[in-house]
């Protein structure tokens, strides 16, 4: 059954042109070519980069957050109430009115102070601000040295100034060192960030994360596996180009250096939106679709690194959106919070639903509390 199952997965079809089989892909003549067998260090690898992100932070990250004045804002602890509690964890962490009020008759509370309860109970949940900056930090570093090595590997490549030399004898490229490298610690990282996702910083694109990491992994794997390895390597290093500059803008932005974060993350909106939205689509995703027809017939191989460029593509778009809602407001000086997290909530929250309801409002927003953070 196993067997079976293996035929059928490494059938040459579905990752191969057709008239060409995994033999053509062996090893011979001092060539070395892309094997499935090569991406299982990536997993010991990820491991490894879990316990050097725990050093970084420790040794690095938390040294350089003292030396930039990151300091953490005071959270009021909620008061322990079990009737509270047990409602915060197993039913909701957002009460609606009815079972506020509900809440209030059984712990003997006023409806106010259930409310306030809520509030600080859900600030104690969120992550704190060291948190935040050392991951930052962690990947800051990573993407600025991922992208660095990328162009080493691409820039002296003919198929980085001309992308029909992607295709130049496809499949039977040979593997350089560099690439393998390139792919074997891009890949491991990617592995580390799914691994670490429920214990990293939440926000509100969570899913798409988590949809994010895994299209990466399978697309970086199924590239592997197919030879597209000089499409990789230049998509891989074009994801680089602007990931290390949105860190940066928190880095700065949790050290309180507001006009630096807000000019850092003006040039990575411009990076993005010209690297995922024009560069990606219209040169990369161009090249991976119409170019390989030129050589041989459409295959499965070939219908599912389009479709996985697609759901990446999607994934970018949706990103592109909140950034460019995120711009907009650093540009006008508008009050701006990460449109990807959630609002700290304070105890004068109530005063600003009044300010809301009854009086002027400043910009077209409420009064907001001086230690809301533009970004996250």
């Amino acid at each position: 059954m196993f067997q079976t199952l293996y035929n059928y997965f490494w059938w040459e079809r579905l990752w191969l042109p057709a008239n060409l089989t995994w033999a053509d892909l062996e090893d011979r003549d001092g060539r070395v070519y892309a094997k499935a067998s090569d991406l299982y260090i990536t997993l010991p690898l990820a491991f490894l980069f879990l316990v050097v992100r725990h050093l970084f932070e420790t040794y690095v990250a938390t040294p350089l957050a003292g030396l930039l004045n990151v300091k953490e804002k005071v959270r009021l602890k909620a008061t322990p109430n079990a009737v509270l509690e047990k409602f915060y964890t197993a039913t909701s962490k957002h009460p609606k009115q009815a079972d506020v009020e509900m809440l209030s008759k059984k712990s003997g509370c006023t409806v106010r102070q259930v409310e306030r309860w809520f509030r600080r109970r859900r600030n104690q949940d969120r992550p704190s601000l060291l948190k935040k900056f050392r991951e930052a930090s962690w990947r800051f570093t990573f993407y600025l040295i991922a992208f660095i090595a990328g162009m080493a590997v691409i820039v002296d490549k003919p198929w980085f100034y001309d992308l029909r030399e992607v295709w130049k004898g496809y499949p039977i490229q040979s593997m350089l060192p560099s690439q393998y490298w390139y792919y074997m610690i891009e890949l491991s990282f990617y592995w580390s960030l799914l691994f670490s996702i429920a214990s990293d910083v939440k926000r509100k694109d969570f899913k798409e994360q988590i949809i994010h990491h895994v299209a990466t992994i399978i697309l970086i794997s199924f590239s592997w596996f197919a030879n597209y390895i000089r499409a990789g390597t230049l998509i891989m290093a074009l994801h680089d180009s602007s990931d290390y500059l949105l860190e940066s803008a928190k880095m700065f932005n949790y050290a309180g250096w507001r006009n630096t974060c807000n000019n850092i993350f003006i040039v990575f909106a411009a990076v993005f939106i010209i690297t995922r939205l024009v560069i990606l689509p219209f040169w990369i995703m161009h090249c991976t679709v119409f170019y390989p027809l030129d050589l041989y017939p459409a295959f499965f191989g070939y219908y599912f690194f389009n479709f996985m460029m697609v759901v990446l593509q999607s994934l970018h778009i949706f990103w592109a959106y909140l950034i460019i809602r995120m711009a907009q407001k650093f540009i006008t000086g508008k009050v701006v919070e990460d449109e990807r997290s959630d609002r700290e909530e304070t105890d004068n929250s109530e005063e600003e639903e009044e300010v809301a309801k009854n009086g002027p409002l400043s910009n077209g927003h409420p009064v907001l509390n001086n230690n809301h953070r533009k970004t996250d």
